[in-house]
């Protein structure tokens, strides 16, 4: 009997290792921050992977390669593919899809043996007692089938969620371009300027010199022009500035676009009054808005949750088979357990899925709210921005015209002279800066609106499908 017993153990722990032999086995991969921010200041515009990238995803994008200037559009993609926060929403998903998998695991059974030896036993008779039970968990009502449902829920929220933070990350990108365009045309309208000023005070020294004017008069032209040198030191700084944080926004250092040409040739095309109505823009925030969408599946997965937690009232049968060899006799046993329900008929976690269902949809109409308010207020802005542009450019500009044209024409007869004609030129620069200060409200007012549609609303217009998966990282580990 003995050497059954050892029979048995040896067999037992044969079916241990057998079963150990296909486990996962742990994989250091320590983060090393050196190799980060080596990797991070080796990325470039003209990276093979990212032209790669982009021949997937525009392949019109690729044909010019390297770029000689940047888009808003190819500055998405460059976006899409470099930026830290779109990896932190992929690894999200791998959690989520990571969750589908444990929620599909079935119980394992379980084995027991319980061998026993007797000192007192007669002899001839074995001392020995083996015994060996199965314990076979069966799920009932549907559990399984609730929690693959509940996980797979939460995983469509995960991949709004990428394209949610593609849309943000497009959003900075935009912004930075913008601010960058514009204070570069704000440059060159302010070196204009100081030539201009420059020759009103040369003009103005002359008429002192001869009595025509006061000093006072002439110092005030001079100060004029040291604010607007002032001014421009000012926007020299800004371009700097905007050039980093299109890098930040990129997921670059600095030194990556250092040389980098930009452009933007729908800068000066803005979306007509008549397009973006009330009903236009609401039903495309409602619908389109990518947290709109995450809040339904959010609110998919806590009805997934209330329908696990109800039918987890119902307990699951255990199936407990046995053998038993005792004292040369073989014994079976066919037994069967369930949870007997009598003091708690899992009233708590119903209680706590239902009200978190009902927070869920709490959160949903208030979304909802908030988003109505966003796309009003976003409108409004730029309705009042469109209508300040248009009045720069007809009104004012009609103006300016008409002046410099009258100027000139009593310059020639003699009736005005050349500090007249460049005053006027002067007020036409001024003119031209309002309007460019009109266009930077209409753009940001026009970006505050697609944020709250989440789409873009300019004409020419598209955004990049957000690729749910990244293989830079395997590319940068080399």
């Amino acid at each position: 009997m003995g050497r059954l017993a050892n029979r048995t153990s040896i067999a037992t722990l044969t079916l241990l290792l057998a079963l150990a032999s296909g486990c996962v086995h742990y994989k250091p991969k320590p983060l090393a921050p050196t190799q980060f921010i080596s990797n991070l200041e080796s990325r470039t515009l003209t990276d093979g992977g990212l032209r790669a990238f982009i021949e997937t995803n525009a392949p019109e994008a690729a044909k010019d390669w390297p770029r000689r200037s940047w888009d808003l559009s190819t500055l998405t993609l460059v976006a899409f593919y470099f930026h830290p926060s779109l990896d932190v929403a992929r690894a999200n998903v791998g959690v989520a899809e990571a969750g589908v998998i444990t929620a599909g695991g079935r119980p394992n059974p379980a084995l027991s043996w319980s061998p026993q030896y007797s000192a007192n036993s007669p002899g001839g008779v074995s001392p020995w007692t083996l015994g060996f039970n199965l314990d076979i968990p069966i799920e009932t009502a549907g559990k399984r089938g609730y929690r693959i449902a509940h996980a797979k829920q939460l995983t469509e929220a995960a991949r709004l969620k990428i394209a949610e933070t593609g849309w943000k990350v497009r959003s900075a990108v935009r912004a930075a371009l913008l601010e960058h365009l514009l204070t570069r045309r704000d440059i060159e309208l302010l070196h204009t300027e100081i030539t201009a000023r420059s020759n009103v005070v040369q003009l103005m020294e002359r008429r002192f010199a001869v009595g025509e004017v006061s000093r006072t008069e002439v110092d005030a032209a001079r100060t004029q022009l040291v604010q607007t040198r002032v001014a421009l030191r000012a926007a020299e700084g800004r371009v700097q500035e905007s050039r980093v944080a299109i890098a930040t926004a990129l997921g670059v250092t600095p030194s990556a676009v250092e040389s980098a040409s930009f452009d933007w040739p729908d800068l000066e095309k803005l979306p007509g009054e008549q397009s973006l109505s009330v009903e236009t823009v609401q039903t495309a925030g409602l619908l389109n808005r990518l947290d709109v969408r995450g809040a339904l599946a959010d609110y998919a997965a806590t009805e997934r949750a209330l329908q696990l937690e109800i039918a987890r009232q119902y307990p699951d049968v255990h199936l407990q088979p046995g053998y038993t060899f005792d004292r040369g006799e073989n014994r079976f046993a066919f037994g069967l357990s369930v949870e007997l329900p009598v003091l708690n008929q899992n009233q708590g976690p119903i209680a706590e899925a239902t009200a978190r269902r009902e927070k869920a949809a709490a959160d949903f109409l208030a979304l909802q709210a908030q988003i109505i308010g966003e796309l009003h207020k976003a409108r409004a802005q730029f309705q009042a921005a469109l209508a300040e542009l248009k009045e720069v450019e007809t009104s004012l500009t009609e103006l300016q015209d008409r002046t410099e044209k009258l100027t000139r024409r009593a310059v020639e007869l003699g009736e005005a002279d050349r500090l007249a004609l460049a005053s006027v030129q002067l007020q036409r620069l001024l003119v031209a800066r309002a309007r460019l200060n009109a266009l930077r409200r209409a753009q940001t007012a026009l970006g505050a609106l697609e944020d709250a549609v989440q789409r873009p609303l300019a004409p020419a217009t598209a955004l990049p499908a957000v690729p749910l998966m990244q293989h830079r990282e395997a590319k940068e580990s080399k």
